[in-house]
């Protein structure tokens, strides 16, 4: 038979074995804290930091009147005022002393993006790296990078006889001045070529306040200024074979020519030409495949060059 062992030795044996389950669970825990905090610390490495979008001034109001453009530039002097006004009118110095009247935001005190219809920020678009839009039903334009809107300003596009085509368009060659394929009278400064065949691009010329190009999209000379150093061009082989497109173009709607400007309904619908995050991530999802590989070749030749 076996023999028992005397009771304090089982007290000894069995306080033995509690101590050492008693350091395996601690060890254990000490275990599962570190990997905790290790896994937490690659998680958070591994997250994008939040998209801090540029701080922008609301006007304290939103609303618009008419009124007598003579009237109007003797007492409002400023540059960010007239910049909005020429925006919101389409148009330029010289044909807005001309207007019969003008559309006039009710407080000019904000930024010129919350006059003007194109959202701040496109999630869809956060990972293509630049990209512009011309919205014909509006007549403006929105400069984007990464989803933030960059800038954003007035344009005079096709007339009713010469519209400009809708579709997706990229950034060809540029020269800061060339001679219109239209009429060689007609100087075209910070122009950038869109469409190579058929003459189009974005350029400085005047602006009357409604669409008047022969299919080119026309720009207030700071606007075109600032897309044509912001832009990318195509990148050619021996300046012959096409290696990569440059920055996309997304032209989108269509104008009413035989109705009265739509902005001048913003008096009584300030919100009327709004365009959403939602309205240009369905107009340009037809067309982000096709961008993301031309953006793909552009990097790699890009690291090649390095």
């Amino acid at each position: 038979m076996a023999r028992a062992l005397p009771a304090t030795q089982n007290n000894h044996l069995i306080l033995t074995i509690m101590m050492t389950l008693q350091k395996l669970i601690t060890i254990y825990i000490l275990f599962l804290t570190v990997s905790l905090c290790i896994g937490c610390e690659l998680f958070t490495q591994k997250q994008p930091p939040a998209k801090v979008l540029k701080k922008r001034t609301k006007p304290a109001a939103t609303g618009y009147h008419f009124e007598n453009p003579i009237d109007w530039l003797k007492k409002n002097s400023t540059t960010q005022q007239k910049n909005i006004v020429l925006a919101v009118n389409r148009t330029d110095s010289s044909h807005l002393a001309k207007m019969d009247s003008i559309l006039v935001p009710n407080d000019l005190t904000g930024d010129i993006e919350f006059y003007l219809p194109f959202p701040f920020y496109v999630e869809s678009l956060k990972h293509i790296h630049k990209i512009i839009f011309f919205s014909y039903p509006s007549q403006t334009f929105a400069a984007y990078e990464n989803g933030e809107l960059l800038y954003t300003g007035p344009t005079n596009m096709g007339r009713k006889a010469d519209p400009t085509p809708a579709g997706l368009y990229y950034c060809n060659w540029k020269a800061e001045q060339t001679t219109s394929t239209f009429n060689d009278e007609w100087e075209l400064k910070w122009n950038f070529n869109i469409e190579n065949k058929l003459g189009i691009g974005f350029h400085q010329y005047e602006l009357p306040g409604y669409p008047a190009s022969h299919s080119c999209l026309r720009l207030l000379e700071k606007d075109a200024r600032l897309l044509y150093n912001w832009a990318d061009q195509w990148m050619l082989d021996n300046n012959e074979n096409l290696l990569a497109k440059g920055t996309p173009v997304i032209v989108f709607g269509e104008y009413m020519f035989d109705a009265p400007k739509p902005w001048l309904q913003l008096v009584h619908h300030p919100h009327a030409l709004d365009i959403n995050e939602s309205a240009l991530e369905q107009l340009s999802s037809p067309f982000i495949l096709e961008i993301e590989q031309q953006q793909n070749k552009t990097t790699a030749i890009q690291y090649k060059k390095k």
